[in-house]
């Protein structure tokens, strides 16, 4: 089984208080990179979703980023519209920059179908924001939990911070053994 994991694509991600004109570029990307992959017929799309509360000033992240965004239940925390338009399964809520529940979730999934008889999961795909910060987490959390799956980024679809630090961190999962598509 493909997976592909479409990583914290909201609102003020793209276009909201943390957006970035390449994050707006790569919207129509991560639709299309979706659309193809549900073309198949041993694939599972999932969506993590960076969901902090009312408090979020007064965690640690919002300490050393102290700009109020992904607040429970606000328009920016919601997934964009053209990508929400395609979501199937419920998102992955996650208080943090990488979802130790996602890597639970693929690891028990890959056991599930090799008690099946079958192959289990072949490729584990990540797209979307930010590729600096929760990309770059969910992947090396991914690579821990199926160490022997290949994990792969479209870096066409993801986006940083900055474009410096957007290639920063593809060149850190690159030596992370995570292969690196579409540069």
């Amino acid at each position: 089984m493909e997976i592909l994991v479409v990583v914290d694509m909201q609102n003020d991600f793209v276009d909201g208080a943390l957006g970035t004109k390449e994050a707006v570029e790569i919207v129509p990307k991560v639709a299309e990179k979706i659309r193809l992959f549900k073309d198949g017929t041993n694939s599972r799309v999932l969506y993590t979703r960076d969901t902090h509360e009312e408090n979020y000033l007064d965690t640690q992240e919002g300490r050393h980023l102290p700009v109020r965004h992904c607040i429970r239940g606000t328009q920016g925390w919601e997934i964009c519209p053209e990508i929400e338009l395609l979501r199937k399964e419920q998102p992955i809520d996650k208080p943090t920059f990488g979802s130790p529940v996602l890597g639970q979730l693929l690891k028990a999934q890959d056991e599930d179908l090799k008690k099946q008889g079958k192959e289990g999961i072949t490729s584990v795909t990540l797209v979307g924001l930010c590729t600096d910060i929760c990309v770059i987490s969910n992947a090396l959390l991914v690579k821990a939990f199926l160490p022997e799956t290949p994990v792969i980024v479209d870096a066409s679809c993801c986006a940083g911070v900055t474009v410096e630090s957007h290639q920063n961190a593809l060149q850190a999962m690159n030596m992370c053994q995570i292969q690196i598509i579409g540069q």
